[in-house]
């Protein structure tokens, strides 16, 4: 036993109790070999009542500089100065920018009830507004009034931003009418999930402590989405501080199905979405809060490459494993989003600088596509649903090669985002404004942040040395395929690629029992949205589940 390690160990275990024992105190209670004896028993370790004597003055040392440190007051959007990469070892990527073409667009014109337009996707939009067949500003009004009539029963929206968005819209029709138009989201009414701060607005992070939050920023995604000219409606519901789909305000319900929260956290993305209210919405994930509500609301999500999109200006919740990436209609219409919200932007420095190539057509002769063999195996209840999707791809032309991911404990490294959402909202657990929460129980973030203080910093450390070990067994398998399609929650598929920061590409693929929407997820290499992006609109314009809607929201 490495008792030195063991040491370190303790520290701050120990650390942990005297704060949780001293919390409605207001000070630190002093330092016992009984105090440090219980606390073995959380780690299984075991020492000697010398030892135990030795400790005593340097965990009452740490405890000071712990103290210390929790008087600095260190915001939310403060960055640790260690970061994740997830680029293996000895792997490069292509630095060379290619021009995208769009795929054409059919001949698109204007319905006589504009509402019919509330289910077409960007591209079609776009068209309409390039031709002035439409002006931004119906269009901007038109969804403003079904946010209206139905945000309160989907108990989507936080905040209506009507008087930004009725601004931005009269300029996008003042510089499309001069012939300054800015690309195929000028125009566009969108909505952002509200944890991304916006001038002029709060940003609540759907969470009770912070419901009256103001942040004088715009965030880099709101920044560069307004450069292309899109028109922000609306601030969308989270589950607070994202996770689930219950918020300060209620439960964000599923369009298709009332009775069912629209899963989380990106929960009023996707429900507005679906809903036809917006006509894109921004969403985030750190461990399938894209996936998961994309999957129950029936719409197309992408979750990029972690170090895609810049996060300055939105909350935290876990700095290695955060990321931020569309929610829409069809995948082209996601590849429309993400090509204006990637890139460094000099604040998030863990950005990579590597362009998006993207064309529309696929050569399935020249990809190797692989299939998560044993997730598709299993007896689950979408499985038929799932298997159809593989015969499409086969029709295709796709050659489909059995693949299975690296046998490894991922569940065992999920503690690390458990670490580091403490880290990120320690303000509420030293506070004890955490009881303000809505949700106090188990499978909670008041819980979990708690909970968290007891994890050693060597017990992290190591979890992410064992991380390190996975890219690498991950960047191996990932030669054998340049994608591969799985079951949206299959096996460990969800944690995994979140851990090594893959990009996923999530579109509807039928329907269960109850009506609700299922979905198909393919991963993709590192940085290469553009080919998981291609395959899954070969698969999408195969089929044509994206083009149906929620009746009870259809004009």
């Amino acid at each position: 036993m490495n008792k030195s390690r063991d040491i370190v160990i303790f520290v701050l275990i120990v650390a942990g109790l005297a704060f949780f024992f001293s919390r409605d105190k207001g000070k630190s209670v002093p330092f016992r070999k009984s105090s440090i004896r219980q606390a073995e028993k959380l780690s299984g370790l075991q020492f000697e009542s010398t030892e135990r004597k030795l400790m005593m003055e340097d965990l009452s040392g740490n405890l000071e500089n712990y103290e210390s440190i929790r008087n600095l007051k260190i915001p939310n959007s403060v960055q640790p100065s260690i970061q994740f990469n997830p680029t293996p070892i000895g792997v490069q990527f292509d630095n060379i920018k290619r021009t995208i073409r769009w795929s054409p667009i059919e001949e698109v014109s204007r319905p006589g009830n504009l509402e019919e337009l509330a289910f077409a996707s960007v591209a079609e939009l776009a068209e309409l507004i390039r031709t002035r067949q439409v002006t931004s500003t119906e269009l901007t009004k038109m969804y403003l009034s079904r946010l209206k009539e139905h945000g309160p029963t989907l108990e989507c929206v936080v905040t209506l931003t009507e008087n930004l968005a009725l601004k931005q819209a009269a300029r996008a029709d003042v510089e499309i009418a001069a012939g300054k138009y800015r690309g195929p989201l000028h125009g566009i009414p969108y909505g952002a999930k509200d944890l991304l701060s916006v001038k002029g607005y709060k940003t609540t992070w759907g969470a009770m402590p912070y419901k009256d939050q103001m942040i004088d920023e715009n965030a880099t995604v709101v920044k560069k989405l307004e450069e292309a000219g899109a028109v922000l409606v609306a601030k969308l519901t989270l589950g607070a501080l994202a996770w689930g789909d219950v918020w300060f305000g209620g439960k964000t319900k599923n369009p298709w199905n009332l009775e069912e929260g629209s899963s989380g956290s990106s929960a009023g993305s996707g429900s507005a979405t679906a809903a036809g209210l917006v006509a894109f919405a921004i969403g985030t994930e750190t461990w399938g809060s894209i996936v998961s509500p994309s999957t129950r609301c029936g719409v197309t999500g992408l979750r990029p490459t972690f170090g895609r999109v810049s996060r300055a200006g939105a909350m935290a919740l876990s700095w290695s494993m955060d990321k931020i990436g569309p929610m829409c209609r069809t995948v082209e219409d996601c590849a429309m989003v993400f090509n204006a919200i990637y890139g460094p932007d000099g604040q998030d420095q863990s950005v990579a600088d590597i362009p998006f190539n993207y064309r529309p057509r696929v050569d399935f002769s020249n990809l190797r596509v692989g299939y998560f063999k044993s997730a598709f195996d299993e007896d689950y209840p979408t499985k038929e649903n799932d298997a159809k999707v593989l015969n499409v791809l086969r029709e295709l032309g796709a050659n489909l090669i059995p693949f299975d991911l690296p046998d490894f404990p991922v569940e065992d490294l999920s503690f690390i985002l458990s670490a580091e959402a403490a880290s990120a909202f320690d303000e509420l657990t030293l506070s004890g404004e955490d009881d303000l929460m809505v949700r106090q129980e188990r499978q909670a973030w008041p819980n979990v942040f708690r909970a968290s203080r007891f994890i050693p910093a060597v017990e992290y450390i190591q979890a992410n040395r064992a991380r390190h070990m996975l890219q690498q067994e991950m960047a191996e398998k990932m030669k054998k395929v340049d994608l591969y399609v799985t079951p949206s929650f299959g096996g460990n598929n969800s944690l995994l690629t979140n851990l090594t920061g893959h990009p996923c590409v999530v579109v509807p693929n039928g329907f269960k029992e109850n009506g609700s929407p299922t979905s198909i997820s393919f991963i993709g290499q590192l940085y290469d949205e553009g080919t998981i992006l291609a395959v899954a609109k070969a698969y999408q314009d195969a089929t044509d589940w994206h083009k149906q809607h929620p009746s009870m929201y259809i004009p």
